[in-house]
């Protein structure tokens, strides 16, 4: 009898133990979560890498004719799967119609600054914190909205206040485009943690426009050709080779322009809260 006992109060004794391990346990695991997903920081970071553009003097060639693109970026971690980002970016984008087998012959030529202001929000595949020693790399994807500033040139030539397409005399009803447009970013990428406050991305990103005039040319020329005269600037930049009558195709209204980004982020992080109450482990 005496050892059924002494068993028996061995398994209470044993089960009030596991019961009071509990509440701990639980606690531990969400400080455990709560550290793990709540990150509270900001990171901030500058960007060095290229730009490009799609559009009617280069319709499907993706890097081509790539300039130096660079700017900054500011992003709040929300938690250890999702970030908004705020980037300032400033690229070059050219264009040769000599280059693209659209409509060859035109010798229509362009190049613009752009810079770009983006909102985003970013989505991370892993788990991925700044610093961590298990979450320290992840791909992820992100969206967002933007605007961007725009000045069409070539040769040195600013084309949009020569209506290159007939927009100053209001041909077939066109009016002049505006410089200042909406974008709709997104892009993919690798985030990768290189410190305890410094991080690393490689990303590529499109920037869908609503506009078909980043590189000046949209739709039909509107001039004689062989009537223009040398002394015309603005008409011997609307048609180089002076073979073309008017309502000829001149570039594809029917598709808006695209610019891309790509590159190189270094990041910085800051902390917005003080010293966590329960250490996370995954952390340093």
């Amino acid at each position: 009898m005496f050892p059924r006992i002494a068993t028996h109060s061995l398994h209470r004794l044993r089960s009030k133990r596991r019961v009071g391990k509990f509440p701990f346990l639980l606690l531990l695991f969400m400080c455990f979560t709560h550290t793990g997903r709540a990150q509270q920081n900001i990171e901030v970071g500058l960007f060095i890498g290229d730009s490009y553009y799609l559009g009617d003097l280069n319709p499907a060639v993706h890097f081509r004719s790539v300039q130096l693109a660079y700017g900054a970026m500011a992003r709040y971690n929300i938690d250890d799967r999702w970030a908004i980002k705020f980037a300032v970016t400033r690229g070059k984008v050219k264009g040769n119609s000599e280059k693209s087998n659209f409509l060859p012959g035109r010798n229509l030529s362009f190049e613009s600054p752009i810079t770009d202001f983006s909102l985003m929000a970013e989505f991370n595949f892993f788990p991925y914190f700044t610093g961590s020693r298990w979450n320290w790399i992840t791909p992820y994807l992100y969206a967002g909205i933007g605007g961007f500033i725009f000045q069409p040139a070539s040769g040195g030539e600013k084309l949009k206040p020569l209506g290159t397409e007939g927009q100053n005399l209001g041909y077939e009803g066109r009016k002049p485009y505006s410089t200042t447009q909406v974008d709709i970013p997104f892009g993919l990428g690798l985030k990768v943690s290189i410190g305890k406050k410094f991080g690393l991305t490689a990303f590529w990103e499109m920037h869908k426009t609503f506009t078909d005039y980043l590189d000046d040319v949209s739709t039909t020329y509107y001039l004689n050709g062989p009537a223009i005269s040398q002394d015309d600037k603005a008409g011997m930049l609307s048609d180089p080779t002076q073979d073309h009558m008017p309502g000829m195709q001149r570039g594809n209204a029917k598709s808006d322009d695209w610019y891309s980004f790509s590159g190189i982020t270094v990041t910085y992080k800051f902390d917005l809260r003080g010293k966590r109450k329960c250490r996370d482990n995954k952390h340093f």
